[in-house]
């Protein structure tokens, strides 16, 4: 009795030092995995029966300790319609709201889930060590670095409206946040990819995460950019891509934020000077803040599409996590 009391870990078949698994960051995927949740999302959007319930007798937690519509709906309905339970969690739900550790909550979280999709407006490191202290497949479905997710769908998306997205051209308009993020390691793995980030001064994508996605690209024959003036952005793209101003669970430093983002909304003239462009956003959306109002419920955008996509691509994601070997 005395050796088994002594190791806890083997008693809940959660050894000490496993290794973490899941989907944390589109930089962590070799090209031709993520190619494959893209497609997979595309297929799951034509026919969402087409899976053999892959989450059948399995529990997935779903904790969200940040506001969510799309990325939550879409992780509990997609654990369902694969033929698993979601338990779903919020912000007060788990003691963590109370000081327990993170790496006690993995622990516990591992003897009882099968797998945990988390939001949270913390750290991804966070995210990772609950999945070693828990030995648990993790799907970040935002942390602060990035929006991975959001990154196959809106992949997913444009591949439904473009086909092969070679050569794809791009003009990210907005903040360097969490969802530029996830856009710029997904778009730096598609072959002569052409990427600009538009962003206001101090505003713009981490530096250490734009120079990972600028080696990836590199090695596909794409190339990302940042500039910080919006009239100097390119007028012969083939999508132009915004995000809210106001991002989940962050703040601006500066109080006259609004001054400097102003010329980073997205108008019908900003529109019309690039003629073939599509328009995404990730919502929600701030009709009169980074689009007007024209642009987001106009002809050229595929934002509900997008939306849509949220569930499908969420599927893929859920396959793809649950179907890895324990480490």
């Amino acid at each position: 009795m005395h050796d088994i009391l002594g190791e806890p870990s083997a008693l809940l078949g959660l050894p000490a030092g496993a290794s973490e698994r899941g989907l944390f960051s589109l930089a962590g995927l070799e090209p031709s995995a993520l190619r494959q949740l893209v497609d997979r999302s595309v297929e799951l959007f034509h026919d969402p029966r087409a899976h053999e319930r892959p989450l059948h007798d399995r529990v997935v937690g779903v904790l969200f300790t940040r506001t969510s519509t799309r990325t939550r709906t879409a992780f509990q309905t997609g654990t369902v319609r694969l033929g698993g339970t979601p338990v779903a969690y919020g912000p007060h739900d788990l003691q963590l709201n109370t000081g327990e550790s993170v790496a006690d909550t993995g622990r516990v979280l591992g003897a009882m889930l099968d797998l945990l999709v988390a939001r949270t407006a913390g750290p991804l490191e966070e995210l990772r060590e609950l999945s070693r202290t828990g030995r648990l497949p993790v799907v970040n479905a935002m942390a602060t670095e990035e929006h991975p997710t959001q990154g196959v769908c809106d992949l997913a998306a444009l591949t439904l409206a473009l086909g092969d997205l070679s050569g794809i051209r791009v003009l990210y308009v907005g903040e360097g946040n969490n969802t530029a993020t996830a856009l710029a390691h997904g778009l730096a793995t598609i072959r002569g990819a052409e990427v600009t980030f538009a962003t206001p001064c101090g505003y713009g994508l981490p530096s250490d995460a734009l120079a990972t996605a600028r080696k990836t690209a590199e090695s596909n024959g794409a190339r990302l950019s940042e500039i910080h003036d919006a009239a100097d952005a390119p007028d012969d793209v083939d999508v132009v891509y915004t995000t809210r101003w106001q991002t989940t669970g962050t703040s601006k430093p500066d109080g006259s934020w609004r001054e400097a983002f102003r010329p980073f909304h997205v108008d019908a003239a900003l529109l019309a000077r690039r003629p073939r462009a599509l328009f995404l956003q990730d919502l929600p959306a701030h009709r009169g803040d980074e689009v007007a109002a024209e642009v987001l419920d106009g002809p050229r955008s595929l934002v509900w599409t997008q939306a849509a996509m949220k569930l499908p691509s969420a599927m893929a994601v859920l396959e793809h996590t649950a179907a890895l070997p324990a480490g």
